[in-house]
């Protein structure tokens, strides 16, 4: 196995090498990626590390953009069972109430979670995130608790929530980097992208009313490797958009706050994502469908070794004009039978230039039954006759 993913590391490191000096913009480009907005943010999807930075820790209003931990919850609630994307809502007082963006949702009627859930991504729906909130937590004020306590718990040390909206509080405020980290979390979620790709829907009531839904995230049809945001705008705020693109293996989130115009933000997130994908780059190291060519050992089986593979693909996110050092060890737990396919049975942790940045668990790529008397006594006739 070591032969294996050494083999691996030099290939991914080969092509890293072919290709370094090509599109490479320097250093000094990165200090005007923005035009007019206070803070700035750009990371690395898979690492999460940092790319560029401008004024990522002040504190300041982010508007609507405080619908990524909204959103954070629900999908929360739905991956836990607490909630099912077909569940049904009965709207309350509150959430008919709201003000600002909205679905217009009539007090007593019934929607599903999923209408609400994607009415918030694409068109910033106030009144869905209330009733959502009601739905999930009891009621709006407890629904924020929450959502202190997940920013608390994704190390967010610089954001306090005081409504799931985003509409106006003195006490409420986060940081461009904070936001990066909280919707790098969100984008987990391989059905938030379901919603986050709609440019035009119509959202049909109970009563048969329909409210035409258009996304606020303008960069969709602007910048063609955007796949993902959430835009906010107050007086207060500004224009804020938190924003993610992919190119190839490269997946970058960009949050640009307090920007002074729509075109402003939008612009800044594309002039960082262009940054972002010319001077970086992610080079796989493990291979989710391959299997290794070394076996792992296992106890009382009817075979005494299994194949296995990566559970998930690996990368290693670096500048493109550099060569990382690419270390790693292996950790074979010691396994029983029966194995089954896809058990977890060991783990590779892999280094970049010495520092831990990943650890992929090793699955079992077949089964594996348990012994019986006939395979121990031909394996003891095997052995005596050695």
């Amino acid at each position: 196995m070591k032969n294996l993913l050494k083999m691996m590391f030099s290939v991914c490191l080969a092509v890293a090498a072919a290709t370094s000096v090509s599109g490479f913009v320097t250093a000094a480009a990165a200090e005007s990626l923005t035009n007019d907005c206070k803070a700035a943010y750009l990371m690395d999807y898979n690492s999460g590390e940092c790319i560029y930075s401008e004024n990522e820790n002040a504190h300041m209003p982010i508007a609507s953009v405080c619908k990524v931990m909204t959103l954070t919850l629900c999908f929360d609630a739905i991956a836990n069972g607490e909630l099912s994307f077909e569940d049904k809502i009965t709207v309350g007082e509150n959430a008919s109430g709201m003000g600002g963006s909205q679905i217009f949702l009539d007090k007593g009627l019934e929607y599903s979670a999923d209408q609400l859930i994607k009415s918030v991504i694409v068109c910033s729906a106030n009144d869905s995130c209330v009733a959502l909130s009601e739905r999930i937590a009891g009621s709006e004020e407890e629904f924020v608790s929450r959502m202190n306590k997940k920013a608390t718990e994704l190390g967010c040390a610089d954001t306090v929530f005081a409504n799931c909206t985003g509409l106006p509080r003195e006490t409420q405020y986060s940081c461009a980097k904070d936001v990066a980290i909280m919707f790098r979390n969100l984008l987990k979620y391989d059905s938030y992208f379901e919603y986050s790709r709609i440019w035009l829907e119509d959202f049909v009531h109970p009563d048969n009313r329909t409210t035409s839904m258009t996304n606020t995230n303008k960069l969709i049809k602007k910048y063609s490797y955007c796949d993902g945001g959430k835009t906010g705008f107050t007086n207060e705020a500004g224009f804020c958009l938190a924003s993610t693109a992919k190119k190839g293996d490269l997946r970058l989130v960009s949050v640009v706050l307090g920007a002074t115009t729509s075109n402003d933000r939008f612009n800044s997130a594309i002039r960082m994502f262009e940054y972002g994908f010319a001077n970086y780059k992610n080079r796989i190291v493990l291979d989710k469908d391959v299997v290794l060519n070394e076996e792992f050992s296992v106890m009382g089986g009817k075979k005494e070794t299994f194949s296995v593979r990566p559970e998930r693909n690996c990368y290693v996110f670096s500048a493109a004009n550099q060569t990382p050092e690419i270390t790693h060890n292996i950790i074979n737990y010691n396994v029983k039978a029966p194995v089954l396919i896809d058990q977890v049975v060991g783990e590779i942790e892999i280094f970049k230039d010495g520092t831990l940045v990943d650890t992929v668990n090793i699955v079992a790529a077949e089964n594996v039954a348990k012994a019986g008397f006939g395979d121990y006594f031909r394996r003891s006739a095997r052995d005596w006759a050695v």
